[in-house]
């Protein structure tokens, strides 16, 4: 087992299959455990409770064609029965536990997730080892569940805010598989079949794939004996090599051209979102492009907040945001405003993006944006929630852990000069403009 302190450093979670590093006070292991599943926990000292994952390194990003949104259905017909517990016993079960179990599907992964007082923790590693291994899956199941999904996917239909979102990543990556909308369509729900969703299950649940982290009141070496003995009585594969899936990522990301979108949507507010191609997860210009996102639109002193809200009242709310993968990236702007507004706004937008990048930014706005970027970091941390999360993206995205202190001193070194330059880059490159509201 490697023991490490790496309070200022980044950790390579491929070099040893046991790891116990030491960050900040925190210790965080990790095991590789027969059948290549993956276990990482953090223990937090005075904490009486757990927060608990469970994860497949598989999203939207990862769907065959014609299975496009089946991601998102298992997670709903996860919670629809088991073998052994039918959808009531599992809602039931979840309310006795405290009721904070949930599941997210994203791009690259899908979590089940509980947090639970330390006492429950066997008893919710149960349930959500279950509902994963032993999910029933059933084509009645199923059928009743897609009205379920429809019904969602038309509620953010009718959010301009979520469909110009969902629009956008599309708009930027032309027909890359990270342009894809997370649950889908509603017609690639409707045509779905109950075997691809299946075929789909079978393909990414697996021992090889599964990451189960956990911070809080946790003891590491119980938990892989938890894991295990679940996992063995399910029937899942613990007897093999413990060699993990490889990290999946897609081929990288060739962005579009300049084009405009508008989807005509009966709304009171419309939703404008300018988006362009940003670095990938792994550039080392990461911290430059949060600090540009906290001087640009990310808070009340923020030039889109000050220029679009304070100045001239058109928005109400505005902002600036990242988004970083593995095969590239996007930088948006939005605003949601009166449908009268929509052409001035768009404007604005890229305006206040050109005159950053012409006039640059001052020292006060980058040492406020530190102090912003600062209180991102610190304050997550204090949520047990965060340090799940945090070691499920570590493992399944990333590769690496970055340490607190190693995250500040990236963020304190950004430089006024490397954010105008940046700033330079992302508004000399192709912009796209998506808008939804009423026609015209």
């Amino acid at each position: 087992m490697v023991a490490a302190d790496f309070t200022e450093r980044s950790l390579d979670l491929d070099a040893e299959k046991e790891m116990r590093l030491v960050d900040n006070g925190l210790v965080t292991r990790r095991s590789i455990l027969p059948g290549g599943i993956r276990v990482l926990t953090e223990e937090i000292p005075h904490q009486h409770s757990t927060s608990v994952g469970l994860w497949i390194g598989a999203g939207s990003r990862d769907e065959a064609p014609g299975s496009e949104g089946s991601t998102h259905f298992l997670e709903h017909l996860l919670f629809k029965g088991t073998k052994k517990r039918s959808a009531k016993d599992i809602a039931e079960r979840i309310d006795y536990l405290g009721g904070g179990f949930n599941a997210a599907t994203a791009k690259q992964y899908t979590c089940y997730y509980g947090h639970v007082f330390d006492e429950d923790l066997f008893d919710g590693l149960d349930l959500l080892t279950d509902m994963v291994t032993g999910a029933r899956l059933s084509a009645e199941d199923m059928e009743m569940e897609r009205g379920v999904i429809l019904e969602e996917l038309a509620m953010y239909n009718d959010d301009a805010s979520e469909v110009a979102h969902e629009a956008i990543p599309a708009m930027v990556f032309q027909n890359h598989p990270l342009g894809r909308p997370v649950g889908g369509s509603r017609e690639s729900v409707t045509a779905l079949s109950h075997d691809r969703l299946t075929a789909h299950y079978g393909s990414k649940y697996r021992s090889n794939e599964l990451v189960v982290t956990a911070a809080g009141a946790i003891n590491h070496d119980q938990l892989c004996d938890d894991v295990l003995h679940l996992l063995e009585i399910s029937g899942w594969d613990t007897s093999s090599p413990a060699v993990p899936s490889e990290r999946r990522y897609a081929s990288q990301i060739e962005y579009a051209q300049p084009t405009r979108q508008h989807l005509n949507r009966a709304v009171e507010q419309a939703a404008v979102v300018l988006g362009m191609p940003a670095m990938d997860l792994f550039d080392e210009r990461r911290p430059v492009i949060f600090a540009l996102n906290a001087i640009l639109g990310g808070g009340t002193s923020s030039r889109l907040f000050q220029q679009i809200r304070e100045e001239r009242g058109l928005a109400y709310s505005t902002y600036s945001f990242p988004a970083n993968f593995p095969e590239g990236g996007m930088f948006g702007l939005y605003a949601g405003c009166a449908p009268d507004n929509v052409s001035a706004v768009s404007e604005l937008l890229g305006a206040c993006l050109d005159d950053l990048a012409a006039n640059g930014v001052t020292q006060d706005e980058v040492e406020s944006a530190y102090r912003r970027v600062r209180a991102d970091i610190i304050f997550d941390a204090e949520r047990i929630s965060s340090h799940m999360n945090r070691l499920g993206h570590a493992e399944l995205i990333r590769g690496t852990l970055v340490s607190q202190d190693e995250q500040l001193r990236r963020s304190r070194a950004v430089t006024a000069e490397q954010i105008t330059e940046l700033a330079r880059q992302l508004a000399s490159g192709p912009r796209s403009l998506c808008t939804v509201g009423p026609q015209g």
